[in-house]
């Protein structure tokens, strides 16, 4: 009998690419709030949701996994990625939530864990400033005038930078927010004559436990988005940068709930 959460399922299921739910996180965010054009964010928005607001968020983040029966930090290249995720406001019910139609990492562990939660990610190349707890010229303070960075390239090419420069500490987090997102699993048909009937194709919103978040920094901040020859994401691009904050948080995921089967529709 094969078993495994994931593929490949296998005699003893060690070998599944992500393993069963609980899986635990703990990661350091700088994220910048900002506007896009209003009609760009309603396009993105997929069936059963609706616009909310012109209102965006680009986090950059640095995380660090566990499994619920494994020590996987204790084997760091099984446990730390890096990601990049961009999130716009929707409303689903009338009530408001983030919707993410990007989001970028560099672990295909990350990326299968992903997928079963619904964030349609993709492999890309996240750099983030780091701080320490030694003063020194190589590295930010965490706390007024702590100016620090953060890049994506894809495929080769620069996508994004961002600069946060931290002025005060606030008890807001950064909205849209993407502890309780709402995504699409969408999972393709390869059936001849069905290819546009999905196979899986359902609206899901995400439903993460044990959050804890650090004291959050916020302040001044800059986000560029380069053109690129296929991926849309420079139509989200800004037209008003809001605010840049850093901050870090913990959640443990192994839940969500079904909001809509698109497949009905």
């Amino acid at each position: 009998m094969l078993k495994g959460y994931t593929a490949p399922r296998t005699p003893k299921g060690t070998s599944s690419l992500a393993p069963f739910p609980p899986w635990h996180y703990v990661g350091n965010c700088l994220a910048v709030e900002y506007e896009a054009n209003a009609e760009a964010v309603r396009s993105f928005l997929p069936k059963g949701l609706e616009f909310h607001s012109p209102r965006c968020a680009a986090y950059f983040v640095e995380w660090q996994y566990a499994s619920e029966s494994g020590e996987e930090f204790l084997d760091p290249v099984r446990s730390q990625y890096r990601e990049t995720i961009f999130l716009l406001s929707a409303a689903y019910g009338g009530k408001p939530y983030a919707y993410c139609p990007f989001i970028w990492v560099d672990q295909d562990v990350s990326m299968m864990r992903g997928f079963a939660q619904g964030w349609p990610k993709q492999i890309g190349s996240t750099w983030i400033t780091r701080a320490y707890d030694l003063p020194s010229p190589a590295a930010p303070i965490v706390g007024p005038g702590g100016k620090f960075g953060a890049t994506l390239a894809v495929k080769d090419r620069r996508l994004v930078e961002a600069v946060v420069t931290l002025r005060e500490q606030t008890g807001q987090l950064p909205t849209p927010t993407f502890a309780g997102a709402v995504n699409t699993r969408h999972f393709p048909e390869l059936i001849a004559g069905r290819h546009d009937r999905p196979a899986v194709h359902e609206l899901v919103q995400l439903k993460s436990r044990d959050v804890h978040i650090s004291p959050i920094w916020k302040g001044d901040a800059e986000l560029r988005v380069f053109d690129h020859p296929y991926l849309e994401l420079p139509d989200l691009r800004p037209t008003r940068v809001l605010a840049g904050y850093r901050f870090s948080c913990a959640l443990t995921v192994d839940d969500l709930e079904l909001l809509r089967d698109l497949r009905e529709d």
